[in-house]
């Protein structure tokens, strides 16, 4: 498996691998850049085809969680980390605990946090082995579950989307189809409904449907048809790569604002968004919340401080100007949103590495 060759190694510091026999773990971490502070990122556990298929997927989670953190700005690097398995069946608290080894050999350049497949319980195990961790549970001195607070900004970011296309200050009325319905894109569909939007909502699993149906009055769709579903704003918040050629070419919405990691299938997709006069929210600009509030933890630890919500939330509303200036600037440059964010995102990350060699 060729890792300085892959298609989606883009200067990457480290890529490590490990294995332990006697737990099942089989785990790559990856660390793409720390120019602005420690890599800081969270661990998936998913049923991957194949090796490659997870080496890609954790170098380009790793690459985004650099940008995510330079748009955002925190001082932050980027990193990911990947468990190749089941969670719903060989998931242990030994195998976490393997894994929070695994983190500790990183000698706090990288710090783990939860994400698809994986809980606070599981942080909790991992904290167990090594103290570079963070989304652990609040009596363990942790902020909790973070997907609420990337729902909060997912939910800014599409707000901020609404105002700027649509010249609405509000969803009330608006339809809006969500895809996937994780922690952080239920908690995102209570926002919406709470404040009057009209939902269209698939998932892989029928039981988070039927909820979303019952306690929400969400309509269900089809996994394969919430694309093209007439609306105004469509919200990937399952997994990456799902703006693609044949997709693109049946999206009815306006905008497009999800808490999906890596949405874009190719850098070319956001070029192909912008020539429909879609709006295109950057993923990793807009669900940054979760980021934001797991960095505003671990600094209360670092500094003996205590966790202040108040000030997680104000950092994440802040998404909302961060979002519009990239609108805008995608509008002035005569370029996608994408790229916009990607410019702006460089040009803070990089600048770091370019003093020190002057």
């Amino acid at each position: 498996m060729s890792v300085f060759s892959h298609s989606e190694f883009h200067q990457h510091e480290q890529v490590s691998f490990f294995q332990c026999a006697k737990t099942g773990l089989k785990a790559i971490i990856a660390v793409h850049n720390t120019n602005l502070g420690p890599a800081l990122g969270g661990c998936r556990m998913w049923a991957y085809e194949s090796d490659e298929q997870a080496l890609r997927d954790v170098l380009r989670l790793s690459r985004g969680m650099t940008y995510k953190a330079a748009i955002t700005g925190l001082p932050l690097g980027g990193g990911k980390s990947v468990i190749i398995g089941d969670s719903k069946k060989t998931k242990t608290p030994d195998l976490m605990r393997a894994m929070g080894k695994a983190v500790e050999t990183f000698g706090g350049k990288y710090i783990v946090a939860e994400d698809v497949g994986t809980s606070v319980d599981d942080m909790n195990y991992i904290y167990s082995q090594t103290k570079h961790v963070v989304g652990i549970s609040q009596n363990g001195q942790g902020s909790g579950d973070p997907s609420p607070t990337t729902a909060l900004g997912v939910y800014t970011g599409m707000k901020s989307a609404v105002r700027y296309r649509l010249h609405r200050s509000d969803v009330k009325g608006l339809k809006v189809a969500v895809q996937g319905l994780g922690n952080v894109g239920y908690n995102l569909c209570k926002l919406l409904a709470k404040d009057g939007a009209q939902l269209f909502v698939t998932d892989v699993q029928p039981d988070k449907v039927a909820l979303a149906a019952q306690e929400l009055g969400a309509k269900a769709v089809a996994l394969n048809d919430i694309y093209s579903q007439d609306v105004d704003v469509f919200a990937p918040c399952a997994l990456g790569a799902i703006l693609n050629d044949a997709t693109i070419k049946t999206l009815k919405a306006k905008i497009v604002a999800g808490a999906a990691n890596n949405q874009l299938s190719e850098a070319r997709h956001g070029d192909m968004l912008r020539d429909l006069k879609i709006l295109y929210a950057p993923d990793y600009v807009i669900n940054a919340g979760g980021l934001i509030n797991v960095y505003y933890e671990y600094l209360s630890r670092a500094t003996g401080k205590s966790y202040d919500r108040a000030q997680v939330v104000a950092h994440v509303q802040k998404i909302d100007e961060t979002s519009e200036s990239i609108f805008r600037r995608a509008e002035q440059d005569g370029i996608s949103t994408s790229s916009a964010a990607d410019r702006i995102a460089e040009q803070r990350f990089m600048a770091p590495a370019a003093s020190r060699a002057a």
